[in-house]
């Protein structure tokens, strides 16, 4: 089946030549030419399929692909000239799905496009979309976010904050680990920068109510509460 794929590669003659490629595949393909621009497209236009190369301007692949993490499952194929199995296994660890070192062969690349697809598409009925916390759902692949059955717009650090801690509620991230995941790419992002989006980000969640869905865990940071709705937080403990 046909497929929406962001090809972020800097390298004009390589980009154009998987543009081929994947395009007699019957693929609708867009080219970014720098890490930043892959970031932006791929949460602008959600594509099916990222083909992403390593050594990038402003952002490299690596940072991309942890910044895209944050929310979003899309499946990414790394290129990489970099052979050494430490490197290969950072990609894989920063939650790319495969990768292939240069020189390579467009064919092969096809081919490891249409295999990520397919596992992609099976994935799709197995794993919930849906991130459930007592009243609090937060739907990954629409981008929307719900308390009681009400939806809540969020900006989309307020939601990339909020898809970290759900990930794992209960544990306490502290603000350089929420920096890292959500602001990677920027390095001049402080921790009082935090702060504000978590304020912002309760004070939506909340409206008022008593229910506490985002905890400060003091002399850590923050986490996502695991407590039933309207359950106050405990005596001496977390806001």
């Amino acid at each position: 089946m046909p497929a929406r794929i962001l090809v972020a590669e800097d390298d004009v003659k390589q980009a154009q030549l998987i543009r081929i490629y994947l395009e007699r595949e019957g693929h609708d393909v867009q080219i970014v030419a720098d890490g930043r621009s892959a970031i932006d497209r791929a949460r602008a236009s959600r594509p099916d399929l990222i083909v992403l190369d390593v050594m990038m301007p402003n952002v490299d692949g690596l940072d991309v692909c942890r910044i895209l993490r944050v929310d979003s499952r899309v499946p990414i194929l790394l290129l990489t000239a970099r052979s050494t199995e430490e490197d290969l296994l950072l990609g894989l660890d920063l939650g790319a799905d495969d990768y292939m070192t240069k020189p390579y062969s467009p064919r092969e690349l096809t081919a490891r496009v249409r295999a990520l697809l397919r596992r992609a598409r099976a994935a799709e009925g197995e794993r919930p979309a849906l991130l459930t916390v007592g009243d609090l759902e937060i739907d990954t692949a629409r981008f929307e976010v719900r308390v009681a059955g009400g939806p809540v717009p969020l900006t989309s650090k307020e939601f990339a904050i909020l898809a970290v801690l759900a990930g794992e509620p209960g544990r306490a991230f502290t603000r350089a680990q929420i920096i890292d995941r959500v602001f990677g790419f920027d390095q001049n992002v402080l921790e009082r920068t935090v702060d504000a989006h978590v304020m912002n980000l309760r004070r939506k969640l909340e409206r008022g109510r008593e229910t506490r869905y985002v905890e400060t865990v003091y002399g850590r940071g923050y986490r996502l509460a695991t407590r039933p709705p309207g359950t106050p937080a405990p005596d001496g403990g977390t806001r």
